[in-house]
């Protein structure tokens, strides 16, 4: 399904189309689940399959533990209040921290995460005993740096692509896979997603797993958590959050010496990423206020006890990429 050249592109007219796409590919009785992270992709996924199947649609999902800071409940909250299909949410935290243990390669934790989403969802979706389709959020983006799709380099994996094992069993549908993101966000307001949905940043699949260098535990999932939701509040109440890309805070795995009650402290250090793109193909480092970065950093090492120290990140990409593993 191919949509208008840029300056063209009419979300409306890619809405009618995915909807007679998906028809045309989902028998009348079968059902389809859609694998719903609760980020934008994921969720415009979940309202395309709404507006074309309505109640055959199951819309499956994971709490992995590894979101941002209260996002599960709005997930929940947004999901099971809107579709018509069925919602199912699965908490798995336990799960995935139980897999992840030990491991510290990003690419490692990455196909580890992919490939125990899709056990859980092929359980859950095989218990029902009448699916047949499996809907994903995969966007160009996703395609290109997974080096899928033409002219793509395998930059890192995104779980999304080229994951799924040939057992799988259900048939893939992917109506976002050749939109970039700002697209994506037009599609979604013409669905009438709410502006908290649309303006959310964009977020990957392995969640903050990818923003924990090295080993994940539950005591680094919590300081992450907490630094990232006390940057977030910062940059919404400064204005800013929707002239940036993505801002988010990465856990380093760096300890380094600080002072705190008067006492040496040897803690965690904080990284800060902000960055400004239109397709997150190229991004380049926010130029944020001196003034916001000493509050975020402030609030941060007063406010959680085991982080010393404070970095921000000017790495353009590329060199660098958006997200640190």
């Amino acid at each position: 399904m191919q949509s208008k050249p840029d300056g063209e592109f009419s979300p409306r007219q890619f809405i009618e189309e995915a909807v007679r796409q998906i028809n045309r590919t989902v028998g009348a009785g079968e059902k389809v689940v859609c694998a719903l992270s609760g980020g934008l992709d994921s969720t415009v996924v979940a309202f395309l399959l709404d507006r074309a199947i309505g109640e055959r649609l199951v819309a499956i999902f994971v709490d992995h533990g590894m979101l941002r800071k209260g996002e599960a409940a709005e997930v929940t909250a947004l999901c099971s209040n809107r579709l018509r299909g069925r919602f199912i949410s699965l908490d798995a935290r336990e799960r995935f921290l139980k897999v992840l243990r030990g491991v510290t390669d990003p690419e490692q934790k990455r196909k580890i995460i992919g490939a125990e989403f899709i056990r859980l969802f092929k359980e859950k979706a095989l218990s029902m005993g009448d699916i047949g389709y499996l809907a994903q959020g995969t966007i160009c983006s996703d395609v290109v740096e997974s080096g899928a799709g033409p002219g793509g380099a395998a930059i890192k994996a995104h779980h999304n692509v080229g994951g799924l094992p040939a057992e799988l069993g259900f048939k893939l549908i992917e109506p976002l896979r050749e939109l970039y993101k700002d697209k994506v966000r037009l599609v979604g307001e013409e669905l009438g997603l709410s502006e908290a949905i649309l303006r959310r940043q964009p977020f990957p699949g392995p969640g903050l797993a990818v923003r924990i260098i090295g080993e994940i535990t539950a005591a680094k999932l919590t300081i992450l958590q907490e630094a990232d939701a006390i940057f977030c509040e910062e940059v919404a109440t400064a204005g800013l959050s929707e002239k940036l890309w993505q801002y988010f805070a990465v856990l380093t795995g760096v300890r380094a010496v600080g002072i705190k009650d008067g006492r040496r402290h040897y803690g965690e250090v904080v990284a800060l990423r902000a960055v400004t793109s239109t397709d997150a193909l190229t991004a380049g480092w926010a130029q944020l206020p001196g003034a916001l970065l000493e509050k975020v950093s402030q609030r941060i090492t007063a406010e959680i006890p085991a982080v010393s120290r404070v970095v921000y990140d000017i790495t353009s990409k590329p060199p660098g990429t958006i997200e640190w593993e």
